[in-house]
């Protein structure tokens, strides 16, 4: 009962961990990202920007214009509005970003104990081949048996990100020698 319990304690949901200690500051982020990606903001947004410029531009009969074309204050207006947007929602992508990494460390945690387990399991399989008197080779068995070697992985997949997000100087220089090479007045010149 111990062992259930202690799992049942481990595996609450991160997400609802981090719902609950989330600052002041990162709840109102949450709820201002909620609601900005809702239909009803789309809406509303149309709504205002239709009104604002039918105001303006002086279609409305009896109505003044009190920002006229170009549209001064609407433009700060909007500005700022998109500023302090990106700026909630990228407080709550932190807080989501912060939620996937460990999420992804648990569950390479657990691939990695996963990979020893099943591995001793094969090696234990191995041997009962062998007490059995099973001659027969198993290539596949024998290489399986074998420890994953964690380190190589990374490290081949570190080298591929790194071929593939080659720094943009790099990228500028091998694209601008390509380009002389390849120009034909470049070739009547010399």
């Amino acid at each position: 009962m111990q062992v259930a319990e202690k799992r049942r304690t481990y595996f609450r949901s991160f997400e609802a961990k981090s719902l609950r200690t989330r600052s002041l500051l990162t709840q109102v982020s949450d709820k201002l990202t909620e609601i900005c990606g809702s239909t009803t903001f789309l809406v509303v947004h149309i709504i205002w920007f239709s009104t604002w410029l039918l105001i303006n531009t002086g279609n409305i009969p009896m109505v003044t214009p009190f920002d006229p074309f170009p549209f001064g204050l609407l433009t700060l207006v909007v500005s700022l509005e998109a500023i302090f947007l990106a700026l909630f929602i990228l407080v709550s992508q932190h807080r989501q970003s912060y939620i996937t990494t460990i999420r992804d460390e648990v569950h390479m945690g657990v691939s990695l104990i996963i990979e020893e387990e099943l591995t001793k399991v094969l090696g234990v399989l191995s041997e009962m081949r062998n007490e059995m008197g099973i001659k027969k080779p198993d290539p596949e068995l024998e290489k399986m048996s074998h420890r994953i070697d964690t380190a190589y992985l990374e490290r081949t997949i570190t080298e591929q990100l790194r071929r593939a997000n080659k720094p943009l100087v790099e990228k500028l220089l091998k694209e601008l020698s390509e380009t002389i090479s390849h120009n034909p007045d470049n070739k009547k010149n010399t």
